[in-house]
């Protein structure tokens, strides 16, 4: 009778197990023919039956149905992503079942080797398949404009792979672009700790992203003084630095750096700027002034550089007319046309600092107010009118009074 009881249980188990081969050898039948969600029916009981369950082969066929399935969805859209992930997620499961190895068994398996453009039948449908999938779909949404599904693809892709910079630089400056700048920070830090990668513009992102959109200069100045280690001769690091120096209000430490950064570039137009800045807030407005007209003198179209000029030679008129209406009378009378010549003078010379400013920006209505002020202050009839006209075309008549 004991026997009879084995005998029975042995077939049973024999059963079982042939039942369990043969919902594997159905899921392979439509993984290899088309028929996907039979397929994954199939694994998916599979995956469920204790007789099968602990074998990591079972698990890589399920996610290299999920792959394929990723693959022939032609619509990309986010429920295409959400597939890519599920694969992603099986072989990962996969892998850890398979004790983590690369080198030997189902582990090398999920990480076979992907060649693009071979025939769809010799490809290993590993996970190395799916994020050159995830890449190429990436490209297509991208090329259609769909900057936001191009970066899930990158993105997916890039989880797979962090060491692979094209993959990282796009996914970065794709989630910079869309506001995402945590996404953008960590796609960045992959790319800042590959050895032989060349880092400068994604140090030039990352700066970017913490002094601008975090409002952090601390960071943002260590990682500059990080990527200077790098590429001590970098122009646009120095200027960075610069800027984040004055950020943080280390003034001496800026016009060191400015002095430096001028004696290679003389004619830097945006270290000139800043040096006359840093000048006209220690009160040398002559020092201030000179900085300020050199940078015209590098590029007559620097805005910047004529807006500051003009500016500059304004205050300094005005602090001449404060300091002649705090004088007694007796001193006002021996001084006045002195000094009011001195102040008129400057606002002379502002004028085609600010014209040309009004050249370059056309429909900046705040320069052109400023002008139009300035001609009339020194009595330029003509053209205060021609501005004044052309005031009430862009802001409406009474532009005066708003």
């Amino acid at each position: 009778m004991k026997k009879l009881i084995l005998s029975l249980a042995l077939v049973g188990a024999t059963t079982l197990a042939f039942g369990q081969k043969k919902v594997i050898k159905e899921a392979e039948k439509g993984f290899k023919s088309g028929d996907y969600q039979a397929a994954l029916t199939a694994i998916d009981a599979a995956a469920a039956n204790p007789e099968t369950s602990g074998d990591p082969a079972t698990f890589l066929l399920k996610a290299q149905i999920e792959t394929k399935m990723f693959y022939a969805d032609s619509s990309n859209t986010m429920e295409t992503v959400g597939l890519g992930r599920k694969a992603l997620e099986t072989y990962n499961k996969t892998f850890e079942m398979a004790g983590s190895d690369k080198e030997a068994g189902v582990g090398a398996d999920v990480y076979e080797e992907d060649m693009p453009g071979v025939p769809d039948n010799l490809r290993p449908y590993s996970i190395m398949t799916l994020k050159n999938l995830s890449f190429d779909k990436a490209i297509s949404r991208y090329n259609a404009d769909d900057a936001e599904l191009a970066y899930e693809f990158f993105s997916l892709a890039g989880e797979i792979d962090h060491t692979d910079s094209t993959i990282h630089y796009n996914a970065g400056y794709l989630a910079n672009e869309l506001g995402k700048f945590e996404d953008a920070k960590k796609h960045f830090g992959y790319l800042l700790e590959l050895p032989n990668y060349n880092k400068l513009n994604t140090y030039y992102f990352m700066v970017q992203i913490l002094s601008t959109e975090e409002k952090n200069p601390e960071a943002a100045f260590d990682l500059v003084t990080k990527a200077k280690t790098e590429y001590p001769n970098d122009k646009v690091l120095a200027e960075y630095e610069i800027q984040l120096l004055l950020q943080l209000n280390k003034m001496d430490e800026a016009m060191s750096q400015i002095k430096d950064a001028l004696a290679n570039d003389p004619n830097n137009t945006g270290l000139l700027l800043r040096s006359g800045y840093l000048k006209e807030q220690a009160g040398d407005l002559e020092g201030a002034l000179a900085d300020y007209k050199k940078s015209v003198e590098a590029d007559p179209n620097f805005f910047e550089g004529n807006y500051y000029t003009g500016a500059l030679m304004l205050e300094m008129s005005r602090k001449i007319l404060n300091e002649l209406n705090g004088l007694s009378d007796a001193e006002w009378e021996k001084q006045s046309q002195t000094l009011g010549k001195q102040a008129d003078d400057y606002y002379k010379q502002a004028v085609p600092y600010f014209t040309k400013a009004v050249e370059i920006k056309p429909d900046n209505t705040d320069i052109m107010i400023i002008l139009y002020q300035v001609h009339t202050r020194l009595k330029n009839t003509a053209e205060a009118e021609a501005l004044d006209k052309k005031l009430t075309e862009l802001l409406g008549a009474g532009w005066q009074e708003n």
